[in-house]
């Protein structure tokens, strides 16, 4: 542990100096600091190709790596590892570094919680989106809400976007749209990673979306590890959210702020198991929501025509219950394609009437994400 101490004493050191000794040979002259690093951090740096670049002063290590895809490493004489990986994604990544077997954050990065751990995360530009960056609009609050969960005895936090004029507009009343973090991750997924807030702000600022608060709760997917489909109607550890979103994070939000509390205000949506989890419980309780969104979801899928008791069947019925079906994938490489392509063509086959949206050059990841969102909280609550 003090070798481990000492490499990132080092690595700060090295990490936050604007060293102009680097040869241009391996660092491009277009790279700049990550938007993602520490406060006057230099590394890692991102190249106009995407490229990431990290300099990690361990001269006695035997071996040291980067859990990017495409990772280059060399070692010079003065014991600075120097690597590069191939071009990334735009968006958000999670990484970490290795180093001689020991598998650490990056002190020059922001960690996250994600992947069922606390892992550094790296920011990607993306030359021509700004929809989840900060902007010289109002902005709304994300207040972290604690409450005693009357189904468990627990106490349990969500965090809750309020839109911006939330705290000067008192005789107002807003929709609520649920938003849904993935497997291995919990509440904080869409604030911190997914920038919900800031496209939030964006949108409303232009006029494309409706005022409307989000609220984002832990949806209790982080334990174990995903099994696949499940047989038949065995529980899986993920169900145990639906009686607990139903019977205490619903009436709360409605009970504590001001809220439209009826079904025809009323959204949720997920990404990757939280999209599964809302196919099971907007199914369930489909007096409760008029519009879900479903990004990347792995499984789950209702079938067609059977699915939502029988309203699969019924292209009228459908549209008449259900204002927005939203689906979607990164068409990168998405675990979740195959499904989601699947069901879109059985909903089209039966004239089912929903929105598809395919991410363009991203997988399974919160750019993806980020994007579906900011195509599907457009089309909430405008006609209700």
């Amino acid at each position: 542990m003090a070798c481990l101490g000492l490499f990132l004493s080092e690595y700060l050191t090295h990490a936050q100096s604007s060293d102009t000794s680097i040869e241009t040979n391996q660092i491009p002259q277009d790279a700049t600091p990550a938007p993602s690093n520490v406060p006057g951090f230099q590394f890692p740096m991102i190249d106009s190709d995407h490229r990431a670049y990290f300099r990690v002063v361990a001269p006695e290590a035997k071996s040291v790596s980067v859990s990017l895809p495409g990772a280059h490493v060399t070692k010079d004489d003065d014991g600075v590892w120097n690597i590069v990986t191939g071009p990334l994604a735009p968006g958000f990544h999670y990484y970490t570094l290795n180093v001689d077997g020991v598998t650490v954050c990056d002190p020059a990065s922001e960690s996250y919680f994600g992947t069922s751990k606390t892992s550094s995360g790296i920011e990607v530009p993306s030359p021509q989106e700004d929809f989840y960056l900060p902007k010289d609009v109002p902005h709304g609050d994300i207040r972290a809400h604690y409450y005693r969960a009357k189904t468990t005895g627990k106490i349990r936090r969500c965090f809750v976007y309020t839109p911006p004029d939330y705290d000067t507009n008192f005789t107002a009343r807003y929709p609520v749209l649920y938003l849904q973090h993935g497997m291995g991750e919990d509440a904080r997924g869409w604030s911190d990673q997914g920038c919900a807030g800031l496209i939030l702000d964006n949108l409303i600022a232009e006029g494309k979306a409706k005022p409307m608060l989000v609220v984002m709760d832990d949806g209790g997917i982080t334990p174990g590890a995903m099994s696949g489909p499940r047989k038949g109607h065995t529980p899986m550890f993920w169900d145990k959210f639906g009686q607990i979103f139903i019977a205490d994070i619903v009436p709360m939000i409605d009970s504590t702020y001001r809220t439209i509390p009826d079904r025809e205000h009323r959204a949720m949506a997920g990404l990757s198991l939280g999209g599964t989890q809302t196919m099971e419980i907007t199914q369930a309780h489909l007096d409760e929501f008029a519009y879900i969104g479903v990004f990347s979801a792995p499984f789950g899928f209702p079938q067609v025509p059977d699915g939502f008791n029988g309203l699969l069947g019924d292209p009228a019925a459908f549209a008449k219950q259900v204002k927005v079906l939203f689906l979607s994938y990164g068409e990168a490489g998405d675990l979740a394609r195959r499904g989601t392509q699947t069901f879109h063509q059985e909903l089209e086959h039966a004239g089912i009437n929903h929105v598809y949206y395919e991410s363009p050059g991203t997988a399974h990841e919160w750019q993806t994400w980020r994007r579906s969102l900011y195509q599907f909280a457009p089309l909430l609550f405008q006609n209700p």
